[in-house]
């Protein structure tokens, strides 16, 4: 039964523009004006964090907007507080909106006497208060699992099967989607049979962590455009030299679909002086100023299928509808053309 209150977002200091970016899409799908909560999110000299919500929130079903990108120990505390002022002021329901899911590479113990983070934060978000997570490409689909409340993992490839489709029409004949490890071929599977066109799988092997041995292409890929399908890019190491290999095995150009551009330490500089011919990434992490002038990268928005994410919930209706490229391709109007 769809709810009687209106949603209401908050956001944390993590990705602002993305959550504004949601409730103007919201305001527009809604015909009236969604703002973000009036709050404020600070930290005291020591730099422990506050939260103050100047706006009442009790019976409210409440959208914090905060993923859990660098610095993700002060993100992660963020959304952690923002959720205790919003339940000791009686919020009816609140959901975290996390676009990037921080510890998720920690899903596993690979060694003895090791952790595993990504377990040990989704217990802090379920015991904190919070109801229901809405997330993006989460690095491994298990980590659903390691929550004891709901949780909808939305996913970027429906977004783009879009723009490759726009970007590269009429020549998709030509296109081979390459994913960047054999633990990835999943994901690259799926975007190649939205688009239709043909895989192949860089198989690389790491003496330790960071660092990649040997790498070798399993499939043909002369003559091709490859498209190589990742969920994280962070140093870009990995990314630089698979698209050096795919070169080598004579690819015409290689370019990058990435949900989530970490892109930290040398990443961006990596990129723009690499053989790739395009980046392109989410705003799941808010862009810094070297990643918005590479001219290389290009930002892709997921507010629009977020936005319709937060009413579907809202309204009690389904999220996985927004899995399919038909579905989302009206709500990216203006943005890319089918057919």
């Amino acid at each position: 039964m769809p709810a009687m209150s209106e949603p209401k977002l908050i956001s944390g200091n993590a990705n602002r523009s993305l959550a504004q970016s949601i409730a103007r899409r919201m305001s527009m799908h809604r015909g009236m004006s969604v703002g973000l909560v009036d709050a404020r999110v600070e930290r005291f000299n020591d730099q422990e964090i506050f939260v103050e919500v100047f706006e009442n929130v009790r019976g409210e079903d409440m959208f914090i907007i905060q993923p859990t990108s660098n610095p993700a120990n002060d993100n992660l505390i963020e959304l952690l507080i923002m959720t205790d002022a919003l339940r000791r002021s009686s919020a009816s329901r609140i959901t975290a909106v996390i676009p990037y899911f921080g510890y998720a590479r920690q899903d596993r113990r690979t060694k003895a006497r090791t952790p595993i983070s990504a377990k040990l934060v989704a217990n802090l978000i379920a015991q904190s208060g919070i109801e229901r997570v809405l997330t993006l490409d989460l690095h491994a689909a298990q980590i659903q699992g390691f929550f004891d409340i709901p949780v909808d993992n939305l996913y970027a490839a429906p977004i783009f099967a879009l723009d490759v489709e726009h970007h590269f029409k009429g020549r998709l004949n030509d296109v081979t989607v390459v994913s960047p490890d054999v633990g990835g071929v999943g994901r690259a599977r799926d975007l190649a049979q939205r688009i239709g066109c043909g895989l192949a799988i860089v198989d690389k092997r790491r003496v330790r962590p960071g660092e990649v041995a040997e790498m070798t292409v399993i499939g043909d890929v002369s003559g091709q455009t490859c498209i190589i399908v990742d969920d994280i890019c962070d140093t870009a190491g990995t990314l630089v030299k698979a698209a050096d290999l795919l070169i080598e095995n004579g690819a015409k150009e290689v370019h990058a679909y990435i949900t989530h551009g970490v892109l930290s330490g040398p990443a961006v500089q990596r990129v723009s002086g690499s053989k790739l011919k395009s980046l392109v990434i989410t705003d799941s992490i808010e862009a810094t100023e070297a990643v918005k002038s590479a001219p290389n990268i290009r930002i892709v928005p997921t507010a629009p299928m977020f936005a319709q994410a937060i009413l579907n919930i809202w309204n009690g209706t389904s999220v996985s509808s927004l899995f399919e490229a038909d579905t989302l391709a009206p709500i990216y109007e203006g943005m890319y053309s089918r057919g």
